[in-house]
């Protein structure tokens, strides 16, 4: 059940973070796995028995480059993972403070690293293979301050939609996940951690190996009626106002006391 043996896997932004633990529960499955990074990720790759390629999701013609040379080590592709992405450095700053370059350099790696994966991608996959587009709960809630990095997140959230509309035909599915704060070297601030207990059914941030598992079901033929999707693992924040939320809210307005 849920097996990739036999599938070829190729994966943005692979080096660290979600990326990596994908690549790992993909490995593990029995898929080959290309992993995908600015950053070296030659040593984490030969632990976990995948293949590192250099790649800045920036450049197209590097994104092609790069998909054609993962099928030159593995063969066709089966399953792709547009994972890569950053926060930005006007993270947590509003709109009017903003500066455009920034949003720029936002929108280079987060958008169009994604728009030019689900361009160049399709042409070098099989029919009824995945694509997995990492986005986050952030693009359909809404934090102050967070503009920038949200803006491309509801971006990428509708070229997956229209790339499923487009690729239907051939069986290619294209799925986004929108993960809430999930402990890695971007997600786990003290911020992250503390919002997190705050306003999530379950109380606390998220960790690798509680995504990983829908990465994985997306990716596996069990899967393939479902395309177009936007998946929240978010712990419960978008069911309503926590517990945690309703008690301090009760004791702030003197309901207790009436």
């Amino acid at each position: 059940m849920f097996s990739l043996e036999s599938k070829n896997a190729f994966i943005t932004g692979g080096a660290s973070g979600i990326g990596l633990a994908v690549a790992e529960r993909f490995v593990q499955a029995g898929a080959k796995v290309v992993i995908a990074d600015l950053s070296d990720g030659t040593e984490v790759a030969n632990q976990i028995d995948a293949t590192y390629l250099k790649l800045n999701v920036a450049d197209e013609a590097e994104v092609k480059a790069a998909l054609e040379k993962a099928v030159e080590v593995n063969g066709k592709l089966d399953i792709v993972v547009h994972n890569a992405g950053i926060t930005g450095r006007d993270n947590y700053v509003p709109i009017a403070e903003g500066n455009a370059d920034h949003l720029r350099e936002v929108f280079n790696i987060n958008m169009f690293g994604v728009f030019y994966g689900l361009k160049h991608a399709p042409a070098l996959m099989n029919n009824g293979g995945s694509m997995i587009i990492t986005s986050s709960l952030s693009a359909v809630m809404g934090v102050p301050g967070n503009g920038q990095y949200t803006a491309t997140k509801a971006a990428i959230d509708q070229l997956g939609r229209i790339s499923a509309l487009e690729l239907g035909k051939r069986g290619i599915r294209v799925n986004s996940v929108l993960p809430s704060y999930i402990r890695t070297k971007m997600g786990a601030s003290n911020l992250g951690i503390h919002t997190a207990s705050k306003v999530t059914a379950l109380g606390r941030m998220g960790e690798v190996d509680e995504l990983v598992g829908v990465y994985h079901f997306l990716a596996a033929d069990e899967s393939r009626y479902i395309t177009g999707q936007q998946l929240n693992v978010d712990g419960g924040w978008t069911a309503g106002l926590s517990n945690q939320l309703m008690e301090e809210f009760r004791k702030e307005s003197g309901w207790d006391d009436q």
